[in-house]
């Protein structure tokens, strides 16, 4: 709340570069601020007094919504990619594979491997883990696993998060 949406009697007054005016009524805060062509902002309204500021209320909004925006830019989001490998997978394709899920790791995403078991390949679950495994032990210097290779029905999987870089 600002200037005259301040409703309390008294307020403590803060001056711009955080000087101490004390506790003054809203009437001779209200005057202070006009007489430094400022505006009067209510900073905590659960104080006691409630504490007030003197400042340049749109330079203030312009400044913080300034910030905001910066720090919005700058912010990365990490993306989940999914690497599929299957049980009969040649060397060649783990070897390409394994070269896109070192470029996603070194964006800085996060890589699922998952590997699909089909009719009797259920049946050798442990296989399918290794797989994974030696998958994932290939990629040690790009990322690591949180939580060992999980088989969740007829899937392997597990999520490399990605080392960070300086």
């Amino acid at each position: 709340m600002i200037n005259d949406q301040i409703t309390a009697k008294e307020v403590r007054l803060i001056g711009e570069e955080g000087e101490q005016f004390g506790v003054l009524s809203l009437t001779e805060a209200q005057n202070t601020a006009d007489k430094e062509g400022l505006d009067l902002v209510l900073m905590n309204p659960n104080g006691n007094p409630p504490v007030c500021k003197l400042m340049d209320y749109g330079k203030y909004k312009f400044d913080s919504l300034k910030k905001e925006k910066e720090l919005r830019k700058n912010q990365k989001i990490s993306e989940i990619k999914e690497i599929q490998l299957s049980m009969r997978i040649d060397e060649y394709h783990i070897n390409f594979k394994l070269k896109n899920a070192q470029r996603i790791l070194q964006e800085g995403d996060k890589v699922k491997v998952s590997l699909r078991m089909r009719g009797r390949e259920q049946a050798y679950s442990q296989n399918a883990v290794e797989i994974v495994k030696k998958f994932v032990a290939d990629l040690g210097e790009y990322g690591f696993i949180e939580k060992d290779p999980v088989i969740m029905g007829k899937n392997v999987s597990v999520v490399i998060n990605p080392k960070k870089t300086k």
